[in-house]
């Protein structure tokens, strides 16, 4: 029996990490629910964005509007992936002097 309830308390603890491609706008509800669920996402944007710059832009709104509501943390890895991590962990984002 405590070997049953330690394996539960340790699943509970578990950050899991998923990569999702977005395909079309359709595919935020599923990443709504994994962000709730406190799990890392790479999200790979590239097939949206060949098909459609305009709703790629506004999907990355949502997403960074989801986030916000989340208190998770989001930000760009590269030109074609997003990473979307829970509130219990930070991207560190250097701060960039733009002269």
């Amino acid at each position: 029996m405590q070997i049953a309830t330690k394996l539960m308390q340790k699943q509970e603890n578990t950050t899991y990490l998923k990569a999702i491609t977005i395909r079309d706008p359709s595919d935020l509800h599923s990443i709504k629910e994994d962000i709730k669920k406190g799990m890392v996402l790479i999200l790979r944007v590239t097939p949206l964005a060949q098909k459609d710059v305009e709703k790629l832009r506004k999907v990355v709104e949502e997403l960074y509007v989801i986030a916000r509501n989340a208190e998770a943390d989001i930000a760009r890895l590269g030109e074609e992936r997003i990473i979307v991590t829970p509130q219990n962990v930070k991207i560190w984002k250097p701060d960039y002097d733009l002269k």
